[in-house]
C-alpha cells in the first residue's frame, strides 16, 4: 500500500490506489459529518418507533449484507482457488448469483437510508440524498482499501 521514497527512508509515498480511495473517503466523511448523517441515523434506531425504526433496521441489515457480499467477492479467489474474471461475471457460477444480490443490496440500502433520513429526521430531501450518498461513498472508499488476496498459481 505504501512505498518508501528513495531520498528519505522515513517518508512514505501513498500508492495511486490509496489516493483514488481517499477521493471517496475524505469527501464522504466530511459531508456525512457536516450533515450529521450517522448521528441522525443512530437516533432513529435508538429512539425511533414503529415504521421509522423498522426502516432504519432494514437499512442497517442491507448495509451489513452489502459489506458481507463485497468481502465474499473479495475473498472468492482465496475460497475457490481461482481468480474470477469479472468482465464475464455472468458466466461464473459464483459471481453470477452474488453480483446481482450485491447490486440489489446496494440500491435497496441506499434507498432505505434516503427514506429514513428524509422522512424521520429534519434533513429534508436534499440532506437525505446527499447524506446517504456520502455514507455510501465513505463505505465504498473504506472497503476499497481492503487488500485482495492473491491466488498461488500451480
Amino acid at each position: 500500500m505504501f512505498i518508501r521514497t528513495e531520498g528519505n527512508p522515513y517518508l512514505l509515498d501513498v500508492s495511486s490506489h490509496t489516493l483514488r480511495q481517499l477521493k471517496l473517503i475524505v469527501p464522504g466523511g466530511v459531508i456525512a459529518y457536516h450533515f450529521g448523517t450517522l448521528h441522525e441515523f443512530w437516533t432513529i434506531i435508538q429512539s425511533g418507533a414503529g415504521l421509522a425504526r423498522s426502516i432504519a433496521l432494514a437499512t442497517l441489515f442491507s448495509g451489513c449484507m452489502t459489506i458481507a457480499l463485497f468481502i465474499f467477492v473479495l475473498l472468492t479467489p482465496w475460497i475457490r482457488g481461482v481468480e474470477p474474471d469479472f468482465r464475464v461475471w455472468r458466466e461464473s457460477g459464483v459471481l453470477s448469483s452474488v453480483i446481482p444480490l450485491l447490486t440489489a443490496s446496494i440500491v435497496l440500502g441506499w434507498l432505505l437510508l434516503v427514506i429514513s433520513l428524509t422522512h424521520y429526521t429534519n434533513s429534508g430531501i436534499f440532506g437525505g440524498v446527499v447524506g446517504a450518498s456520502a455514507v455510501y461513498a465513505l463505505s465504498f472508499g473504506l472497503l476499497g482499501l481492503l487488500p485482495a488476496p492473491k491466488v498461488k498459481r500451480t
